[in-house]
């Protein structure tokens, strides 16, 4: 993505703020992913959470249950209210591609519906960058909106924003290619506007080369 794509990105969310979390109010999948994720992870370990939106659920949850949190987001005002959210996390204005990341500094991952934010070209790349990042065996927490499309503009409460999207088989495929190891998968489906999006959520731990 060039920069005036994330800032675009950026901007429809600064936009929509706390209407998301309106919208989106029933996080209940993402919710059992985060728990899921703190329940492997050690006392005080650090986490990073890609595409912290608002921080309700996963920043709040995993500060609260005593984790380092470092959340990271394009949108100002995301940011914004992820702060305000979940105050005991830190937070940084940055896309994921850009951030910099030291190797096996962090013990946990949730990446929920931000890596779709990406072209399918630079998905690989982030989750070989978040593999990197990731402590031995550390745990990663996904979630994806099935399809099949690359990079596409959709309107999403009002605003235009573009996302990717892999047949679940394809992401999967991804996922392994990527240097993770699937543990457990679910899909949700979710109301959307006037259609359901099938939702994908995967709970994955760097897997152990032979």
């Amino acid at each position: 993505m060039s920069n005036d794509e994330i800032s675009e990105q950026a901007a429809a969310f600064d936009a929509i703020g706390e209407k998301y979390d309106e919208v989106f109010a029933d996080k209940r999948a993402q919710v059992e992913a985060t728990r899921w994720l703190a329940e492997r992870l050690t006392a005080g370990d650090r986490v990073l959470d890609v595409g912290c939106g608002s921080g309700v659920p996963t920043a709040k949850m995993l500060t609260e249950a005593g984790f380092s949190v470092h959340g990271i987001d394009i949108s100002t005002e995301m940011l914004r209210l992820a702060r305000r959210n979940a105050p005991g996390a830190h937070f940084e204005q940055v896309d994921v591609m850009s951030f910099s990341l030291e190797p096996s500094s962090f013990g946990g991952v949730a990446a929920f519906f931000s890596l779709l934010m990406l072209r399918k070209s630079e998905i690989p790349a982030a989750l070989r960058k978040i593999v990197h990042a990731l402590q031995p065996g550390g745990y990663l927490a996904l979630a994806m909106v099935e399809g099949d499309f690359d990079y596409v503009e959709l309107p999403f409460l009002g605003h235009a924003i573009h996302v990717s999207a892999y047949p679940q088989a394809e992401l999967e495929a991804v996922l392994r290619d990527a240097g993770l190891e699937i543990l457990e998968s679910e899909a949700v489906t979710f109301p959307a506007g006037d259609h359901v999006e099938r939702q994908l959520y995967y709970r994955c731990r760097v897997a152990v080369r032979a």
